[in-house]
């Protein structure tokens, strides 16, 4: 939207912009609210991280927190600049991510463990590349919605073969999460003349950013704990100061 005072960095090169005033705080942040929607997400990445590194999780989830992190950190570059550079940090690691996400999903059963991972790391660099060389705004949001809807199978299937109630309940949260932080970007999106004429904007966006990163973590604890089950871990979920839901193992003495 209009700026509200000088720029520091510049005019607007990013192909998108969202229903936030730009520059209302600082002349260094663009956005302000989408902008610091994303600490949230970085904090709850790494509270998950030093979960998985404390009790000895697969390099997959440690990969796969950091990933979160990294795309909350590029998130806030792009929106506090609103630069095509920096919207490529953002959507990039977005795409990436998704990746990850199919490789834990259905690397489990997949029966040549070194083609899929093969595949999904030339896939990634290649969209790099592609994505570093031609604006696809319309192309982008299409294809990051497949790679989301190739996940949501497997997520159900992992969810009706888990007995734990507390392990579904995760699910259901990551699954409601979802549903409402869609609803706020779409909100955002397409009711922007609305709410710049109206007297409150209820920054959209901004609470996509902080639903996604409770769904990013719920999702992250949810698929650990069905591979500690595949893995013979007696998993369980337990709750980090009587509210944040998180995976308990216990290893055999033989791992």
């Amino acid at each position: 939207m209009a700026d509200g005072m000088s720029s520091f960095w510049g005019p607007v090169t990013s192909t998108t912009e969202w229903c936030e005033t730009n520059y209302v705080y600082s002349s260094y942040i663009a956005e302000f609210y989408n902008t610091i929607s994303n600490i949230p997400c970085i904090l709850l990445a790494l509270i998950g991280l030093i979960n998985a590194l404390r009790q000895r999780f697969e390099k997959r989830f440690t990969i796969l927190h950091i990933s979160n992190m990294i795309l909350a950190i590029g998130s806030m570059l792009f929106h506090a600049t609103l630069q095509h550079v920096q919207q490529q940090s953002d959507e990039t690691p977005m795409v990436w991510e998704m990746l990850l996400y199919l490789y834990i999903l259905y690397s489990p059963d997949w029966h040549y463990r070194s083609t899929m991972p093969t595949f999904l790391f030339l896939y990634g660099a290649t969209f790099a590349v592609a994505h570093s060389q031609i604006r696809f705004r319309i192309g982008f949001q299409v294809h990051y919605i497949i790679l989301c809807l190739l996940c949501i199978p497997r997520m159900y299937k992992y969810y009706i073969y888990t007995q734990d109630v507390s392990a579904k309940r995760v699910a259901k949260l990551y699954a409601a999460t979802l549903f409402v932080g869609s609803l706020c970007w779409l909100f955002d999106r397409l009711m922007c003349k609305e709410i710049s004429s109206g007297p409150f904007n209820p920054q959209g966006h901004a609470l996509w950013h902080v639903f996604m990163g409770f769904n990013s973590y719920f999702a992250n604890t949810f698929l650990m704990f069905c591979r500690a089950q595949q893995r013979g871990w007696n998993p369980k979920i337990v709750h980090l100061m009587g509210v944040l839901p998180y995976v308990k193992i216990k290893k055999p003495k033989s791992q």
